[in-house]
């Protein structure tokens, strides 16, 4: 199993646009082999900055299916507007990946 995530750090008052923007798009990850499940997941808002972090967490049954992910006509077109959104985000995506080592 592999897990890939992203994370976003939203500025105030663009948390239900960001939100949104994942709700309409479509990713097609349904139609790639191996893929498994996806989630969108929202922290805590930051006291002191005001922004709220964001996590993208999709599962996949091998990272060479993510990689196949990302080399697909199907995600290019998923993030075709990526660049169409900049004032909601504070900085670029932090994109972390995992290969599972246990599983209970």
């Amino acid at each position: 199993m592999y897990i890939a995530m992203n994370r976003f750090i939203i500025n105030e008052g663009h948390e239900t646009a960001f939100e949104d923007v994942w709700r309409n798009r479509d990713s097609s990850l349904k139609d790639m082999p191996g893929f498994e499940t996806f989630h969108l997941l929202k922290g805590k808002q930051d006291p002191e900055t005001r922004q709220t972090l964001y996590a993208s967490h999709t599962v996949w049954q091998s990272e060479q299916h993510f990689v196949d992910w990302t080399k697909s006509q199907n995600f290019r077109d998923a993030h075709k507007n990526a660049g169409s959104n900049k004032g909601m985000y504070a900085g670029h995506p932090n994109f972390e990946g995992f290969v599972s080592v246990l599983d209970a």
